[in-house]
């Protein structure tokens, strides 16, 4: 008769695969509370204990890490040397190992959980029979997955259990195990070095795509094991088509623009760039300001609101056609506005937790992973030094907090010109900077708001054509790091041309 060991935390279906087990010749063991549910179910179940004749002891920790059931499992059928030693010592074959690991995730995801209880959830017997029998997979069938029971009980049937089938379970269990301990390695790390010198990451793939970023290109969206609340992968969408690849890349950029504000903000995203931010005392006049910054760009555009959208907002975005909109949530006659259009994505994500979201930036090369701290730096007048003879207006200095709020987020050379509460053109990605110069001042001189408009820039300016071309074209006030050895002629450039000209002290690249 063969062998199946079953012993599971998430007993989901475990009656009616044991069931099916025993309808093909198989005895059943098990462990603690797996045993009690298939004998409560009518089955007969040998107890662990029974295999090993040593009891469970430390309170559970110790039940399974014993050399009857591993060499039960790791013994190759195919060697006559393995086959006389557990003759010899009176071990068992084991054929079929079922184990689902204990709910570590679920635990550290629960407030107010100590270290001491989630290190009680850290398992270790699962884990070993897991791999012992992922290890031998050639003659132990591995399940970790409750959904593998039906078709592990159909293969058996059909004597279809070949070594290609074999495999992929136990490469899921490797999958599984590896995951499971890289959660481990990241609640234990929460508060160590930010560079640690083994980096594990571990992610459940969330959505199969239809293609990436063209049609060409084969992609998937996965999300981080331990969900970040604020976060597109934690997003729930409650209309429209499926997100796309590059849907799934913009709203995250714009996600990470509106935790930039508390005040009442929205967010126009196009191709990873803000194309317009608006500020104002309501959610509409947030959007009326956003959608003026660029009613051209918008279109087709991703926007985010930082708070409930009301119907008159509602009616005003479905005059556009937009890609993605998320909020915190949606008045009911404004959801039923907006969801008219078939396509549009309504998501709603959890604001509250919006400076929770703290991890590293990563960034895939060919053969690594770039990781850097997230540009959380919140700039304040106070970090401003007026190095030109003209002072800044209160109103100027007010512009240019949200000035450089903005431009760390476009794309280098990055350049926005904008109000205390708008922005109003924008250049992004120039291999030059007076190249998103020119491309900003040209978009932000259509508005009427443009005499008292500020420029902002995330780097120095290289020589003076910068402060130059702004001033002629109007603008009287700008803020960049300074930094750069030709510092003195851009001074002297705006001194002669009678603006304020105010270094920060700091860079804002975004490759």
């Amino acid at each position: 008769m063969k062998t199946a060991l079953l012993s599971v935390s998430d007993k989901t279906g475990i009656v009616g695969f044991a069931k099916g087990l025993v309808e093909q010749d198989f005895r059943i063991v098990s462990t603690g509370g797996t045993k009690k549910v298939l004998e409560d179910a009518g089955l007969t179940v040998i107890g662990v204990e029974e295999i090993t004749g040593f009891p469970e002891m430390l309170d559970g920790r110790v039940k399974t890490l014993h050399p009857v059931i591993h060499g039960g499992l790791l013994a190759r059928r195919d060697l006559p040397e393995h086959m006389r030693a557990l003759e010899e010592h009176g071990i068992d074959l084991i054929d079929l190992v079922c184990v689902n690991l204990y709910p570590f995730k679920s635990t550290i995801m629960q407030d107010g959980v100590t270290e001491a209880e989630a290190i009680e959830q850290i398992d270790i017997g699962g884990p070993s029979m897991l791999r012992s029998s992922a290890k031998n997979f050639v003659s132990v069938l591995p399940v970790v997955d409750p959904t593998d029971y039906q078709p592990v009980l159909g293969a058996l049937a059909n004597q279809t259990d070949d070594i290609d089938f074999r495999r992929a379970l136990a490469l899921k269990v490797f999958q599984h195990t590896a995951a499971y301990d890289t959660l481990i390695a990241q609640y234990l790390g929460r508060s160590a070095e930010a560079f640690p010198a083994k980096l594990t990451k571990a992610y459940t793939k969330k959505q199969e795509m239809r293609y990436g970023e063209n049609s060409h290109q084969k992609a998937a969206f996965y999300e981080n094991v331990l969900p970040v609340p604020f976060s597109i992968a934690q997003a729930e969408q409650l209309h429209g088509k499926e997100l796309s690849y590059n849907n799934i890349k913009d709203a995250d950029a714009a996600l990470k623009m509106s935790a930039e504000f508390e005040q009442p903000a929205v967010i126009a995203v196009k191709h990873m760039n803000p194309c317009g931010i608006g500020l104002g005392e309501t959610i509409e006049e947030a959007w009326d300001r956003a959608y003026a910054a660029d009613s051209t760009s918008i279109f087709g555009g991703i926007i985010v609101l930082n708070r409930p959208v009301d119907l008159a907002t509602a009616e005003k975005m479905h005059q556009l056609f937009l890609e993605i909109v998320i909020a915190p949530s949606f008045e009911k006659d404004a959801f039923e506005v907006l969801a008219k259009k078939k396509n549009l994505r309504i998501m709603t994500v959890d604001f509250t937790k919006r400076l929770d979201a703290k991890e590293p930036e990563t960034v895939s090369v060919m053969g690594g992973l770039l990781v850097q701290d997230q540009d959380a730096v919140v700039e304040t007048e106070a970090d401003f030094k007026v190095v030109s003879k003209r002072q800044p207006t209160p109103a100027e200095l007010k512009a240019m907090v949200f000035g450089q709020t903005v431009v760390k987020h476009v794309k280098s050379n990055a350049i926005v010109i904008s109000t205390a509460n708008q922005t109003l053109g924008i250049g992004a990605g120039q291999m030059n900077r007076i190249g998103s110069v020119e491309i900003a001042i040209k978009q932000a001189e259509a508005s009427d708001d443009f005499k008292d408009a500020i420029m902002a820039s995330d780097a120095f300016f290289p020589m003076e054509d910068c402060v130059e071309f702004a001033a002629k074209h109007g603008i009287k006030a700008i803020v960049e790091p300074g930094g750069s050895i030709k510092d003195q002629a851009s001074i002297d450039k705006a001194d002669e041309l009678g603006i304020s000209l105010i270094f920060s002290g700091r860079r804002h690249f975004r490759h």
